[in-house]
């Protein structure tokens, strides 16, 4: 009688974790990006991986590689077909180079403000774009987050187009990045975001261009003395969940990392637009020079090769995008 109970009990318990089983399973995911830990970007996704463990029971768990440490954005972004990453951080351009309609968000002057920009991105046509991306790419975009407005940096003074003209500037390796350099002159060289500070630091390019919160976070100011105040691209970063990892979540986990991820971005973009408010004075306080140039000029410059050869989008995508309000 004591041995069938015990049998007995041996059997429930099998069954028990038989059921248990699948629901106690952990599933490990990597967040991959090559921003700071100190900056907002990091911070949000941090904060992502562990609301999304909180609401998924722990079925989830979240590590967030920050800094460049699985590779450089063109590294990450492989990484997503790869298997190596499932989450990351991408700007527009690397996007684009999947799906070209979707790199018009990171074009130089593309939007007359924050409003604009913040228009396109709770809009239609981003989600249109994105929906596109994921048709070609596989991968999933759930959402963008501000990035801030890029200015220019250098060692010598910069006032108007001309004199940009022959400047040697860092640019991240994605095509349309060179779209602003070359309308003004300059000489676009792209060079990998980890490697800017030392290429800066050593003469290898004479200037570079990032968002206020970028430059404050990397430094740049160390080895600059000048900073232009262009604002030449409204900037901003996809969070991109890779194809393999998104189609193997449930409806509903599906849905609790679209609000999660969403939810970040908004926080990020929140805190990025405070931090920009102050930056230039807090420069201007360090020794730096900054100018804040009539952008008329530059974007004259630059709008007319909107629609030309480097335009990955179609003329009705552009017009759809400057009609908005």
């Amino acid at each position: 009688m004591k041995r069938r109970n015990i049998t007995t009990l041996a059997a429930a318990a099998l069954v028990s974790a038989f059921i248990a089983g699948p629901a106690m399973a952990q599933t490990k995911l990597k967040w991959a990006h090559v921003y700071e830990v100190s900056e907002p970007y990091h911070k949000q996704a941090v904060w992502a991986a562990g609301e999304i463990a909180k609401r998924t029971n722990n079925r989830y768990t979240i590590e967030v590689f920050p800094a460049s440490t699985l590779g450089k954005e063109t590294d990450i972004n492989q990484g997503l077909t790869l298997g190596t990453v499932d989450i990351i951080y991408t700007g527009q351009l690397f996007a684009g180079r999947t799906h070209g309609p979707l790199a018009i968000g990171g074009a130089p002057y593309m939007f007359r403000d924050f409003n604009h920009w913040n228009a396109y991105r709770n809009g239609p046509l981003f989600r249109e774009l994105a929906d596109g991306y994921e048709k070609k790419g596989g991968h999933r975009v759930t959402s963008l987050t501000y990035y801030g407005e890029r200015h220019t940096t250098s060692n010598k003074a910069i006032n108007k187009p001309e004199d940009m003209k022959g400047l040697k500037i860092r640019v991240p390796d994605a095509p349309l990045y060179t779209m602003f350099p070359r309308a003004v002159g300059a000489n676009p060289t792209p060079i990998a975001f980890a490697e800017v500070y030392l290429a800066l630091q050593n003469g290898t390019v004479d200037a570079q261009e990032n968002p206020l919160p970028t430059i404050d976070a990397k430094k740049f100011y160390e080895v600059q003395k000048f900073i232009a105040l262009t604002g030449h691209i409204t900037d901003a970063l996809l969070t991109i969940v890779a194809g393999g990892t998104w189609n193997k979540l449930s409806a509903e986990d599906k849905k609790t990392f679209e609000a999660v991820l969403r939810e970040a971005a908004d926080r990020c973009t929140k805190e990025i637009v405070e931090i920009e408010k102050g930056l230039a004075a807090e420069f201007e306080k360090k020794g730096k020079t900054v100018a804040r140039v009539d952008r008329t000029p530059f974007r004259n410059a630059v709008m007319k090769l909107h629609n030309g050869p480097d335009a990955t989008w179609d003329k009705a995508t552009y017009d759809k995008l400057q009609s908005l309000k």
